[in-house]
Order: structure tokens, then sequence, then C-alpha cells
């Protein structure tokens, strides 16, 4: 029996933004968390947009097309917003930002047909479009799709957006949406373990907090992903049982499981997952179940 998670989704939720001209990497690489000057032609490259307490106000999946051509996968509910407030930044750079959402069309894959042991980030062009690894989830290798709104979707039996939202949590990166923006800095996120950050590369807006939250042991906060049997959201707040007047965490990406009940990934202070009984919505609400991350954090490695 083939396994549920395998085939081709359409992701309407996601739209894309185009960053061209000469200036184009050296541009981003100076507003995003990750590197962008030493970006090659088969890497694409997590990262995020934060503000300058450093939290997070968009988050993408980018990769070149062309030398002097960038597309950023986003959030399409934070998208207008978000090329709003990063064209603020252009000033002299020679390089144009645009809603390039309606020239692409972008489909997840998940399952056969993928290599199963491929390095996250990796990319490649494929049907006609580009192809960009992403992490696993149910030890079913995944991608990320992005062509021409004109092209046909890759081949492969048709999966339900819904199922590869689930993927999605399950893979334990979340993507940043209007429910938790500016909510987290990107540990937090576990973004350090999930190379959507460099802390080699030079100043960014937020980058003084990021870098002290992961070198002076300041960070309270990890991702989780947890299992309730009530409908969990994006936004909701988690509470320990002790202290219903205090939030314990946030959950940050939220789906139904194809097996019954929700899965989330949740970001949860460290003390409360210690001492464990947790709730969405309330100390009342449903309990919440810590499953496995399918990734070993940066400080495990």
């Amino acid at each position: 029996m083939p396994h549920p998670l395998h085939g081709v989704a359409p992701l309407p939720h996601l739209g894309v933004i185009r960053a061209q001209g000469e200036d184009a990497a050296r541009f981003l690489h100076g507003q995003l968390t990750q590197d962008f000057a030493l970006l090659g032609p088969r890497e694409a490259r997590l990262a995020a947009f934060c503000n300058a307490k450093g939290r997070m106000q968009a988050s993408f999946i980018a990769f070149r097309r062309g030398a002097d051509e960038i597309l950023l996968v986003c959030s399409r509910d934070v998208l207008p917003a978000t090329l709003k407030r990063l064209s603020m930044f252009v000033l002299r750079s020679k390089v144009k930002l645009s809603d390039a959402t309606a020239e692409h069309a972008l489909h997840g894959l998940a399952g056969e047909g993928l290599a199963p042991h491929a390095t996250p980030w990796s990319l490649r062009e494929a049907e006609g479009g580009h192809l960009v690894q992403l992490y696993p989830a149910e030890d079913q290798p995944r991608a990320l799709w992005v062509g021409p709104a004109d092209a046909s979707p890759p081949a492969g039996p048709a999966m339900d957006t819904a199922l590869w939202q689930w993927s999605e949590v399950r893979s334990g990166v979340a993507t940043i949406t209007t429910p938790i923006f500016e909510a987290f800095v990107p540990q937090m996120l576990n973004y350090e373990s999930v190379g959507g950050v460099n802390f080699k590369k030079g100043c960014y807006p937020g980058q003084e907090v990021v870098a002290r939250s992961q070198f002076r042991g300041t960070l309270k906060r990890r991702a989780f992903i947890v299992h309730a049997e009530g409908e969990l959201a994006a936004g909701q707040e988690v509470f320990q049982a002790s202290e219903p007047e205090q939030p314990a965490g946030v959950v940050a990406q939220a789906a139904p499981s194809p097996s019954g009940g929700w899965d989330a990934i949740a970001s949860l202070q460290l003390s409360a997952v210690d001492v464990g009984d947790l709730h969405a919505g309330s100390a009342a609400g449903p309990g919440l179940s810590l499953l496995p991350l399918p990734y070993l954090l940066l400080a495990d490695v």
C-alpha cells in the first residue's frame, strides 16, 4: 500500500517575490538572516526577514534564476506588506522588487520519484521549473517545485493541499504567516538548526538580537511538534495547567492529521516542556502531546 504522503499538491497559499538587478544578491544579503552573497546555482536558502528586535516578519525559500534574479517564495498572506517593507530599504541599490506570484506555479512533491536522502535546500532544474529539496516528513522526501504559470505541473498522482500542509507541520520547519507576524526570533522556531540563519555573515535588521540569543544562552523557547485531539491554529496560545494565567507558548503552524486530531509546530518555553501538562487555548483546552522532531537541534549536533 503506498504511503499516504505521496503525490503532487498545488500550493495556492504561497506567493513569489522577485528581486531583479545586479545588486539583488547583495541587497538580500543585507536584509535577511541567510547568506546570499555566496548563493550558488544549485542551492536554495531558507531565510527570515526580521524587524530591529530580531522578530520574524516573513520567511522565504529563495534561489537564483539567472545571474541577476532571485525568487523568494513566502506565505501569500504576508507578501504585500513584506514587499512594501523590503522596498523601503532598496534606496540606491540596483535591484527591483516585485510581486511575481501570477507568473509562477507552485507545487509540493512528496514520496516516490524524489531522491530519498537529498540534502535539504539543494536545487535542480526539473520538468520545466526549479525543484528545491525540503526537509522530509514521516520519512518521506519532499520538494518544492516552482515553474512558469502556464507550465504543466510535475508528473505524479494528485495530492490534496491539506495533506501537504500537514507534511509541512510534520517536517518541523514553520512558515511565517499573519497570525505569528513578529512573534518569534528565528531560534524560537529552530531556524538555526534547519539552515535558516548564518551567524558568520554581516549585519541585517535584528542581527544583534539573533546573535545574542544564540551565543549568550538567553534562548528560553524552542519549536516542538505537538498533537491534540481538538483543533489547533496558528497564533493560538499554549498554557501549562499549573499556571493558567501565563501563556507558555504559541502555536506557529497547524494542520489536521490524516489519522485524526491536529498536529502543530508550537514554540514553547523549555521550562514548561519540562513540567508537561500543556494545553491549547487555555489551561483547560485540548491537551498537547509532544512528537519527535525529524531533525537534530544545533546544540545536539
